[in-house]
């Protein structure tokens, strides 16, 4: 029964180690913490795929928020942060996908079959009403 006591409180101890993950404020300037707030919420984490890296506790994502702290100190940019990330791991890190010339088959094909399937709807009504009726 101790050995059992032991083991939960060491388990109990240990998640609780593990969910701390980036929890103080990393700027004492309330607009720079408010700015990298934003910024972590808009990226997301590349092995959770669907968190932001603010509410992952991977360690990845921890690397990644001290990234985004340590561009933030050094002036860089939202701009510039968003596209070191894009270079490095892809557009997919970040939930607001920019439109070009690779992302625009992505973002536009569900417009594009759903007026194809559409016009094939209105095409197959319009040739039914134009058979004759049946009058058996």
């Amino acid at each position: 029964m101790r050995r059992y006591c032991v083991g939960l409180l060491a388990a109990l101890f240990l998640a609780t180690a593990a969910s701390a993950i980036d929890q103080g404020p990393a700027f004492d300037d309330p607009k720079l913490q408010d700015r990298y707030q934003r910024l972590i919420s808009e990226i997301r984490c590349v092995t959770c795929q669907n968190m932001t890296i603010k509410d992952s506790n991977v360690f990845l994502a921890a690397d990644l928020r001290r990234e985004v702290r340590e561009q933030i100190a050094a002036g860089q940019s939202d701009k510039e942060i968003f596209d070191f990330l894009a270079a490095r791991y892809g557009d997919f890190v970040l939930y607001k996908t920019p439109l070009n010339k690779r992302t625009w088959p992505v973002l536009f094909s569900p417009l594009a079959f759903l007026l194809l399937g559409g016009f094939i709807a209105w095409r197959t009504v319009r040739k039914r009403m134009a058979l004759p009726l049946d009058d058996n």
